[in-house]
C-alpha cells in the first residue's frame, strides 16, 4: 500500500508537536526501566554463577577475550536497534560483514593502500544499506523479505569477490587490534569503539527529534506521517547506517583474525537479533532502549563465557541462543498471549463445566443437550447429578 502524501496530510506545527509527543506510549519509560532492572539482575546472577562455576570467571584476561569474541556482535547491534525501534529488521548484517571483509582482502591482495580500502568498504556498506533501505521504503517491500533475500545475495557477492582464497598477510600494526588492548587499559579496541557508538545511538536514540520520530514509526507509519515526520528518508538513513556499521564491524573481524574469507561472520545474524530483542526492544516496533541492548550484551557474553568455562558443548550453544530469544518475544507480550489464549478458548465454547461447578453450557450458552434434544435436567425439572459440579450434589 502506498504512503499518503505528506504534503496534503500535514497538520499545522503546534499540531505535530503534540501529536509527535503523543505518538510514544507514555508508559514507555516505565516499561523500559523495568526491563532494564530486571535485564540488571540477569547480569549480576550470571556472574554469580560464572564465578561459582570457574575460578577464572573473573579475571582481567577472562574478561577481555569476552569482550574481544562479542565486540563485533555488540557493535551490529546498535542500528539493528533503530531499525527495529522503527519497525523494521535488517537480517542481512552478517552479509554486509562478510562481503566488507572479502573486499578488503581482496584489495589488500592487489596491493591497494589500507586508507583506501577502508574508504572504499565503506562505501561498499553504505551501498548495501541504501540498497536495502530503497527496497523497503520506495518499492514498499516488508523488510523481512528483503534483507533475508540480501543476505544471500551479499554472502554471494563475497563469495564471488574472494571466492575461495584466504588472505592472511595483514601488516602488523592492524593484526594487533583484535590481539592487545587499547595502550593503559584492558579493554579490546572492538568494545572501545561499541562504547563510544553506544553513547552516540544512545543520544540520537533518547534525547533527538530524530529519536522521538524513530519511536513515532514503530508505533504507526500512518500517524507518524500525519505528524509531518519524513518516514521513508529517516528509515533508508537507518538502513544505510547499519550498512556503515556493519562494514566498520567486517574490518574489525578481519583484523581481529587476521584473516579475510569469503564465509566470515556466517550465522552471525541470530546473535544480533537476539541481543536486540533480549534488550527489551518491541519485534513489534516502537519500544527499546540503547541502555536495555548494552545489558544484553552483558548477559549474553557473560552467560556465553560461563557455559565455555564449564565445558558446554559449544556445538549446542544455539540452544541457548534460541532460547534467549523466546524469552524476550514472549515475556513482554504474555499478557497479550494470555488474552489471545482466553478468547481461543471463548470461541471454542470454553471447557463443559464451569469454574465453579455450574451447569454445563451448548453453543450460545443455553443448556447442554442430551441425545433426543431434552436439556440436561433430571426429573421433576431438577438439573441431572452429571451437569452439577464436584461439591455441589
Amino acid at each position: 500500500m502506498s504512503e499518503p502524501d505528506q504534503n496534503a496530510i500535514r497538520p499545522s506545527a503546534p499540531d505535530r508537536h503534540m501529536l509527535r509527543a503523543s505518538l510514544v506510549p507514555s508508559g514507555l519509560l516505565h516499561r523500559a526501566a523495568r526491563w532494564e532492572t530486571g535485564l540488571a539482575v540477569l547480569v549480576v546472577a550470571i556472574v554469580v554463577f560464572g564465578t561459582t562455576v570457574s575460578p577464572q570467571f573473573l579475571t582481567g584476561s577472562n574478561f577481555f577475550n569476552l569482550g574481544v569474541v562479542m565486540g563485533e556482535v555488540a557493535i551490529m547491534a546498535l542500528p539493528m536497534t533503530l531499525i527495529v525501534i522503527s519497525g523494521e529488521i535488517d537480517l542481512s548484517v552478517a552479509s554486509i560483514l562478510g562481503m566488507s571483509s572479502a573486499l578488503l582482502g581482496y584489495l589488500w591482495a592487489h596491493h591497494w593502500p589500507m586508507l583506501a580500502i577502508f574508504a572504499v568498504v565503506v562505501l561498499l556498506g553504505a551501498a548495501a544499506g541504501l540498497f536495502n533501505g530503497l527496497m523497503v521504503t520506495r518499492l514498499g517491500l516488508p523488510s523481512l523479505a528483503v534483507t533475508i533475500g540480501t543476505l544471500a545475495l551479499y554472502r554471494g557477492i563475497a563469495l564471488i569477490i574472494l571466492g575461495s582464497n584466504t588472505i592472511s598477510d595483514f601488516p602488523a600494526p592492524y593484526n594487533t587490534i583484535g590481539v592487545l588492548p587499547v595502550p593503559h587499559t584492558q579493554v579490546p579496541w572492538n568494545i572501545a569503539i561499541f562504547a563510544v557508538l553506544a553513547v552516540i545511538f544512545g543520544v540520537v536514540l533518547h534525547a533527538t527529534a530524530t529519536g522521538r520520530s524513530i519511536y513515532a514509526m514503530g508505533a504507526g507509519t500512518e500517524a507518524a506521517l500525519y505528524a509531518g515526520i519524513r518516514v521513508k528518508r529517516i528509515k533508508t538513513l537507518l538502513f544505510v547506517t547499519s550498512g556503515v556499521i556493519c562494514a566498520l564491524a567486517g574490518v574489525l573481524w578481519t583484523f581481529r583474525l587476521a584473516t579475510a574469507v569469503q564465509n566470515n561472520g556466517i550465522g552471525m545474524e541470530l546473535n544480533v537479533v537476539a541481543v536486540v530483542l533480549l534488550g527489551g526492544v518491541s519485534i513489534f516496533g516502537g519500544r527499546g532502549s540503547i541502555i536495555g541492548v548494552v545489558l544484553a550484551v552483558l548477559a549474553f557474553a557473560a552467560l556465553s563465557n560461563a557455559l565455555l568455562l564449564t565445558n558446554f558443548n559449544q556445538e549446542a550453544t544455539g540452544i541457548v541462543t534460541g532460547v534467549l530469544l523466546l524469552i524476550s518475544v514472549f515475556v513482554p507480550n504474555a499478557a497479550s498471549v494470555a488474552a489471545r489464549v482466553r478468547e481461543w478458548l471463548r470461541a471454542r465454547g470454553g471447557p463443559t463445566l464451569r469454574a465453579g461447578g455450574g451447569p454445563a453450557l451448548g453453543a450460545g450458552g443455553d443448556p447442554a443437550l442430551r441425545a433426543g434434544g431434552d436439556s440436561a435436567l433430571g426429573a421433576g425439572g431438577d438439573p441431572a447429578p452429571s451437569a452439577i459440579g464436584a461439591g455441589h450434589e
